[in-house]
């Protein structure tokens, strides 16, 4: 991947596209193509042929498609597997058509079992039942996962690459109540305390659920790294993380002193808490030689303060 190569950065107003856009500028890539969900419908099995008919990309980050927590989750488990696997398929089915050098897709963590054993390795992906509550995500993009590795087997290629970072946060990310993830949600929530001097919050689930999180950047940083090394990456999936985890009570602790809420939080212990732990095992990523650099504390503070200016819009 040159400077001068034609890059299609799918989803790029959205919590990591936005990330790559910026860090693929700043590296000095110039030819990077993007293209609205009104300029250019994924679903739409038509309109990304004649999107890759006219553009022919050399490069693809597909960080397109549909994202919630747990309400969303249980709410739309139809239009979360449909419009991902559609997505998918239309955009994979053409990079195959055209050529396209090298395209990076993106698992998620909920794919693994509910009870994995930690961390969590790629190998263990089918060793066990997933989370209910986001069932039908996790089967899109366990989908996702092995069509990346069934093209690279029929076609004699190293064409698709799927990565799968843990929990993502940072600048851009969804704060809507309804749909967004942990981060977001308790920055929105004590954020709100606080402005309405609220003397405590109440949060869902017992508090004690670890979670791994992964600032957006670096996620932009890895996929960079990742397409820059394709040569050296095998037929499979590969986790992005910080091999570091949190318990939900800390990071809401961590979260509450960065905005600076005192009130007293509650935990509604009748609500779901989802998996109880989800530390992955990045280190078959993490010793081709790239690291995590952005600590929790330092990348809850960005998201901060990026909400403060933005978080109205969102």
């Amino acid at each position: 991947m040159n400077k001068d190569s034609k890059i299609y950065v799918g989803g790029h107003t959205g919590l990591l596209g936005t990330a790559l856009l910026k860090k693929l500028e700043l590296e000095g890539y110039r030819n990077i193509i993007t293209k609205t969900s009104n300029e250019l419908d994924l679903i739409n099995q038509e309109r990304v042929k004649d999107f890759f008919n006219k553009e022919q990309p050399e490069y693809v980050f597909l960080c397109a498609g549909l994202t919630g927590g747990i309400i969303a989750n249980k709410t739309y488990p139809a239009t979360f597997l449909h419009t991902n696997i559609a997505i998918q398929d239309n955009v994979f089915e053409a990079a195959q058509r055209h050529g396209v050098k090298h395209l990076i897709f993106y698992g998620s963590s909920c794919m693994y079992p509910k009870y994995s054993p930690q961390p969590i390795k790629e190998d263990y992906l089918f060793d066990g039942k997933i989370e209910e509550t986001s069932e039908a995500y996790a089967i899109a993009k366990i989908a996702g996962v092995i069509a990346c590795k069934s093209y690279n087997i029929e076609f004699n290629t190293k064409r698709f690459i799927a990565l799968v970072p843990n929990t993502m946060f940072g600048p851009h990310d969804n704060f809507d109540p309804n749909t967004s993830h942990v981060i977001p949600s308790l920055i929105r929530k004590f954020h709100e305390a606080k402005e309405g001097k609220k003397e405590n919050v109440m949060l869902w689930g017992s508090g004690n659920p670890r979670r791994e999180f992964v600032f957006s950047e670096d996620v932009a940083d890895a996929s960079i790294f990742a397409m820059l090394n394709a040569d050296k990456l095998e037929n499979g999936h590969y986790n992005i993380g910080t091999s570091e985890d949190y318990s939900i009570k800390e990071l809401a602790n961590m979260i509450a002193s960065i905005v600076g809420n005192k009130g007293e939080i509650f935990w509604d212990v009748t609500k779901p808490d989802g998996s109880p732990r989800k530390l992955l095992d990045s280190s078959k990523f993490l010793t081709l030689g790239r690291k995590p650099l952005t600590t929790l504390e330092k990348g809850l503070k960005i998201t901060y303060e990026w909400f403060l200016k933005n978080g109205k819009k969102y």
